[in-house]
């Protein structure tokens, strides 16, 4: 199994980045995928997450209204828009995916490092 996220970079304080994540070697229409991110010096922590389906969405209050997750199964992807960023945004993204009504995130990707300039 691969999750190749993508799309990370630097961006000044109020501006936008899309991440994508393909993911690969699993039936990517059984898994509840998501976005971690982890700061330097600091735990990793969950951003979003998005069911099968697509119909619901969970969102870190640090980042509600500010972050959109979406789905596409049958490109196998996963998207994280990010507007209005932060310097507090500034994190390696992962991408991760849960197998439908397992409790526990199954896979990880490599992240994507996202910084935020002031």
């Amino acid at each position: 199994v691969q999750l190749q996220a993508s799309g990370g970079g630097l961006v000044q304080a109020g501006g936008s980045l899309r991440l994508s994540c393909e993911a690969s070697g699993l039936t990517f229409s059984n898994y509840v995928m998501g976005w971690f991110r982890q700061a330097s010096g600091k735990e990793r922590e969950f951003v979003t997450s998005i069911t099968l389906s697509g119909n619901y969405k969970s969102y870190a209050d640090s980042v509600k209204g500010r972050f959109t997750i979406w789905r596409d199964n049958a490109k196998k992807t996963v998207y994280l828009q990010m507007n209005s960023l932060k310097l507090e945004d500034t994190a390696l993204y992962y991408c991760v995916a849960k197998f439908r009504g397992g409790s526990t995130w199954n896979y990880w990707g490599q992240g994507t490092l996202v910084t935020v300039s002031s």
